[in-house]
């Protein structure tokens, strides 16, 4: 290190900073990794446990994209252990890489896609522009309170040997020998010649071996984190249920993972935090699903909802859940003039409709994701449309009048005859 740094060994300046990462770029180990070792190199650089750069990658592919470019650039930039060039200087020809040039031309040729689909501007509202600009500023700062820590070894390149044409060129001379001095007629008390006296130097004593790395010190920042996670998601779906509106499934996952990503960002640093992964990643999923399928539009809270009136005047405008089970059973209402109108929502979770045999009813069937069964009518997965029509039953017209408006967001839907 040069002057670019502080007394404590800290970089100084934005220039300096930039420079010395690409001289100490982190380097691909052969052990502990998943695919290329991108995750483990940065991790292994700057301290922090690997699982937690995997799980910011994926987090980063979900939303907004970027992490499978950051991947693609990490594996064509970042050289290998043992490698004197990343991936793109050896298809450049400026050193060796263990990564061929017919593989880094093919890293090159998906980046574009690649590249592409992150910053097409219609992924999460431009949010690939985002999380790179998050990724950069993270890196940055990293290498700038860390980037004196763990610095990759200089790899070592092959002894240059010199022949006679080689060693005139570059200015050296070659090493001549002279032979012994004759000592004639000299007195010899050892009875040895003079140049035999020089006796080899001692062995140096062997260096002592390094001592182990001190063991990680046990923290409790995952059970911590956890406890946090549980409490937060339980008052929050709590609310949910209770409140309903604006106040959905989504933002009570949301919270959760607000909390546990806080945990794993702390927990790099300190450990303990690796179990928090599988309870991560299958939440991240769901929050990607609810994000995605238009939930906010359904209210009612949280729940299952069964309803089976005994009159035309006990049926409801609306049966409406934010996600559970809506049962909605209209066998017990008896036949009148009366005509009924009702509508069945739910945002994620099954709708079942029953209606009495000789009904006649209209009927509008919408599931944004899942299967759907009007009448016998079907049709299954996503962003299908609408199913209308109008059904007797077996007995033709002039039963009970119904409209029933069905509609669910994520999971299956059915309206039969009892």
């Amino acid at each position: 290190m040069s002057g670019a740094t502080n007394a404590s060994g800290h970089i100084d300046s934005f220039e300096a900073t930039v420079k010395d990462f690409w001289k100490s770029r982190p380097r691909r180990p052969h052990q502990g990794r998943k695919l290329a070792g991108v995750a483990a190199a940065i991790g292994n650089r700057y301290g922090i446990d690997p699982v937690v750069i995997r799980v910011v990658l994926v987090a980063l592919t979900i939303f907004g994209g970027v992490g499978l470019t950051l991947y693609l650039l990490g594996w064509l930039f970042l050289p290998g252990e043992d490698d004197e060039v990343s991936g793109f200087e050896h298809l450049a020809g400026k050193g060796r890489s263990s990564v061929s040039k017919g593989f880094a031309l093919v890293l090159c040729i998906i980046l574009v896609p690649s590249l592409t689909w992150t910053f097409a501007g219609n992924w999460f509202d431009g949010g690939g522009f985002i999380g790179l600009a998050l990724v950069v500023t993270g890196v940055y700062l990293l290498h700038r309170s860390r980037g004196h820590l763990n610095r990759p070894a200089a790899t070592a390149t092959a002894a240059s040997t010199y022949d006679s044409v080689g060693t005139a060129a570059y200015g050296y001379s070659p090493i001549t020998t002279q032979e012994p001095t004759t000592w004639a007629g000299s007195w010899d008390p050892l009875g040895a010649a003079p140049l035999a006296w020089d006796l080899p130097s001692p062995a140096p004593a062997p260096e002592p071996p390094a001592p182990p790395p001190p063991p990680r010190r046990k923290s409790k920042v995952g059970l911590v984190t956890l406890a946090v996670a549980l409490v937060v998601g339980g008052v929050g779906a709590a609310l949910a249920a209770s409140v309903g509106g604006w106040f959905t499934a989504a933002h009570v996952l949301g919270l959760v993972l607000g909390v546990l990503g806080t945990g794993l960002v702390a927990g790099s640093f300190l450990g303990g935090v690796r179990g928090l992964v599988w309870l991560a990643a299958p939440l991240a999923a769901a929050a990607l699903f609810f994000t995605t399928v238009p939930f906010d539009h359904f209210g009612g809270g949280l729940g299952n909802l069964k309803a089976t009136p005994t009159s035309a005047e006990e049926v409801l405008p609306s049966y409406e859940r934010t996600a559970g089970l809506v049962e909605l059973d209209l066998r017990e209402v008896p036949e009148s003039s009366t005509p009924i109108e009702t509508t069945v929502r739910n945002g994620a979770g099954n709708v079942e409709v029953i209606v009495p045999r000789t009904a006649d009813v209209t009927y509008v069937c919408d599931a944004t994701a899942g299967n759907v069964d009007c009448f016998g009518r079907t049709q299954s997965g996503v962003g299908n449309g609408e199913l209308r029509g109008f059904d007797t039953g077996p007995d033709g017209t002039g039963g009970q009048r119904i409209t029933l408006h069905v509609e669910s967001g994520a999971g299956n839907l059915e309206v039969s005859r009892g």
